[in-house]
């Protein structure tokens, strides 16, 4: 399998996270799965991660969890996936808590989800002890430190390892309940769609997108999964494991791009770089792809073989993913939702259009509810991907369902191929006076290509559409004198009901989710910058 040529569509039927690791196993060998690259720390062989994990399983089997709730709390790495697969695996339940959180909000997660355990890096160990702290129920959590691990798996070693008996039970748990038959179908029908090689996870870990794109898929794939434990790192680490895909969210994608050239213009090469692109495309329509060596030295910058960015959490503006595109780096945009384990739909290697997410998963389907003269409606999904349902709140639970149909939330159509576009976030709706709904997403990838715009986020404020910006004034001074007039330049192209009508400046960068998602809920109504 590790040698076999493209597309995988051989993936097997998994339907347990046992399974996956099994297949890894069996596939993978004595090649690497995980590594770090860090100082003394040793890459990890597909066989010698299964046994590791089977270890850690042995080991809490023995202290007596099982079905119990257990947290994980640290930055990406070795320790952390494996402490991830042995809790799943040994019939517990991982409860993965996202490291930027304040103490206060992870101590309520973890006492909501009723956790027996926690495991956890040095670096948190403040945090753990907090919980200590408060008493109760937090303060009789059993800590486990990943820096221990080895001997938790040196405990398990010696134990009578567990059976690979196959079990839908609940598995992880992040406010929903997913089971191992939802994670197992997602990542192998996501596999079947993608192809894909060694890989770069950047993104955290207590991300299901990490997990469906990478950690899930190295043992499917049988290929090496190298973990950044730092974003600092993404350059140095491009570099040194010279990666054939990574995974990213769109502010990410964003990033890389105007990084590119912003090279180009401290090197005085950015009329190079425009002239390749064009060449590039012209002969892309002869059918001769010379990307490689047009762009030979932005594809040395980011390790050499990037070939691929499987790109989702949020709209990636569709001139952007061209560019990439010409330059041979694949955007292979998707949508997931945790809800669902979390891909629902993807674009193929060979079988993709921009601006869309793709077709639906060969494992659920995708229905568009209640669409209106323009096919856009609410996505609904069903499926073995989809969650059981969320942890102690049935009526959530019945809400979210229509029939079998899981109600995401999100607003999409689908073209007549069966390509889904995603047009906007059904709670961030900007709501008019006449009726009308506005997509905040679909103003900001416009208003984002202002070349001098770092970041921008649209919302409603006192019945205004207001457009607060985060502007780049070290390369371009001017930026703020500019920004009046290239508004109205926008106005102007735009219909009358998606106007900006008042704009914010701020000094800082907007505050932002681990998945680099601007937190929205901090600024409808806010005051967060100064009125122009």
């Amino acid at each position: 399998m590790r040698n076999k040529p493209y597309p995988y569509y051989d993936i097997p039927e998994v339907d347990t996270l046992r399974g996956l690791i099994r297949y890894g196993e069996e596939n993978g060998g004595k090649h690497t799965i995980f590594y770090t690259g860090r100082q003394n720390d040793e890459p990890v062989s597909f066989i010698e991660a299964g046994g590791r994990i089977r270890a850690i399983g042995s080991f809490l089997l023995e202290r007596g969890y099982t079905g119990r709730s257990i947290a994980l709390l640290g930055e990406n790495s070795t320790e952390w996936c494996l402490a991830y697969f042995g809790i799943t695996n040994s019939g517990n339940v991982a409860v993965p808590l996202d490291k930027e959180l304040p103490q206060e909000e992870l101590a309520e997660l973890v006492r909501h989800c009723d956790c027996a355990a926690i495991f956890y890096s040095e670096k948190f160990k403040k945090t753990v002890d907090y919980f200590d702290s408060l008493g109760g129920a937090t303060a009789e959590i059993a800590h486990f430190p990943l820096s221990a691990l080895d001997g938790y798996i040196a405990e398990g070693e010696r134990l009578l390892t567990q059976g690979s008996t196959a079990f839908d039970d609940v598995c992880v748990m992040l406010g929903d309940m997913l089971s191992h038959g939802n994670l197992a179908t997602d990542v192998a029908a996501t596999c079947k769609c993608v192809e894909a090689r060694n890989t770069q996870i950047f993104l955290p870990m207590n991300h299901t997108f990490s997990w469906a794109s990478a950690m899930f898929a190295a043992f499917l794939y049988s290929v090496d999964a190298h973990i950044s434990s730092n974003m600092k790192r993404v350059v140095k680490d491009l570099n040194r494991n010279r990666p054939q895909n990574i995974s990213a969210v769109p502010l990410m994608v964003e990033m890389l791009h105007k990084g590119i050239w912003q090279n180009a213009r401290n090197q005085g090469r950015e009329g190079d770089l425009k002239r390749a692109l064009f060449l590039s495309r012209a002969l892309m329509k002869l059918g001769i792809d010379l990307r490689k060596q047009l762009f030979k030295l932005v594809h040395q910058s980011l390790g050499g073989n990037l070939e691929m960015i499987i790109c989702g959490g949020a709209a990636l503006d569709e001139k952007l993913q061209r560019e990439l595109f010409d330059m041979g780096i694949n955007v292979i945009n998707g949508y997931g939702i945790t809800e669902c384990s979390p891909v629902v739909a993807v674009n193929r290697n060979h079988d993709f259009r921009f601006g869309s997410v793709g077709k639906p998963l060969p494992c659920n389907r995708v229905m568009i509810h209640d669409p209106d003269e323009k096919g856009i409606g609410e996505i609904y999904v069903a499926g073995s991907n989809v969650m059981k349902g969320y942890y102690k709140d049935p009526e959530a639970t019945a809400e979210a369902f229509d029939g079998e149909w899981f109600k995401t939330g999100d607003y999409g159509r689908m073209d007549e191929e069966g390509f889904l576009y995603i047009t906007g976030r059904k709670k961030n709706l900007i709501i008019l006076a006449n009726g009308k709904n506005v997509s905040p997403e679909e103003l900001e990838q416009k208003l984002g290509r202002i070349e001098y715009v770092k970041e921008v986020a649209v919302y409603e404020e006192d019945k205004d559409i207001t457009a607060e910006f985060y502007l780049d004034e070290e390369r371009f001074p001017d930026a703020k004198e500019r920004l009046d007039e290239d508004v109205k330049r926008f106005n102007g192209k735009m219909p009358a009901s998606k106007n900006i009508h008042r704009v914010k400046l701020r000094s800082i960068p907007f505050e932002k989710t681990t998945t680099m998602k601007i937190k929205r809920y901090l600024l409808s109504g806010k005051t967060a910058g100064s009125k122009k």
